[in-house]
């Protein structure tokens, strides 16, 4: 379904962009041909060089944008000591685009254990056998360490890793871009205000 207020060109009409987000990312679901919850989420180091990669959001509501890593890897330490990111979603076969930016704070350990043990036990596996982001000697230490944690939890539940968990971008400013014709293409951007109510202003493409 293509939104009648983004097709109209009328985005002010919307009091926040939530709703809007959910309604683009239902139309990707049914037309991207993989993974349309794919992201890349940007992040700064404590240098102040700038990482992307992409990650899959796992769930979003008026609280925030959500995914889970390892705590240990390059992101999620460049997250934890900058408290910021951003992630970017492009969805080629509509044609639009949304930019999310602001303060990032890690998901409850309820939230977190609910969604680890809704993976694959394969996947839960292997958030204890990789040690994401640091170097890796051969493929085999990789299946080694895996074999070795297949056969610890080969019986029962598989807990989660204490360094394994997920965090949530609390959004100050999300930007809906759509593709038009002659590269005249509509931008919207949303700013929480210091109150925690969203503004609403156009930007040329």
């Amino acid at each position: 379904m293509i939104d009648e207020t983004l097709k109209s060109g009328d985005f002010t009409e919307r009091s926040e962009p939530f709703r809007l987000f959910a309604e683009w990312l239902e139309d990707a679901t049914k037309s991207e041909p993989n993974d349309p919850n794919a992201l890349a989420l940007a992040t700064v180091d404590p240098d102040g060089m700038p990482n992307v990669r992409m990650v899959l959001l796992k769930g979003f509501d008026e609280r925030g944008f959500v995914f889970y890593t390892n705590f240990e890897s390059a992101k999620g330490g460049e997250i934890l000591s900058a408290e910021k990111a951003a992630m970017c979603f492009h969805w080629k076969s509509l044609r639009r685009q949304v930019r999310i930016r602001g303060p990032v704070e890690q998901v409850s350990d309820a939230e977190a254990d609910e969604y680890y043990a809704s993976r694959p036990r394969g996947s839960r596996i292997g958030a204890w056998a990789s040690k994401q982001s640091r170097p890796l000697e051969s493929r085999f230490a990789l299946e080694k360490a895996v074999a070795e944690y297949t056969a610890k939890f080969a019986v029962g539940a598989i807990p989660r890793p204490a360094h394994w968990s997920g965090f949530r971008i609390v959004p100050s400013q999300i930007e809906f871009w759509h593709d038009r014709p002659f590269r005249l293409h509509d931008r919207v951007v949303f700013t929480r205000d210091d109150q925690g109510a969203w503004q609403t202003k156009r930007l040329y493409p």
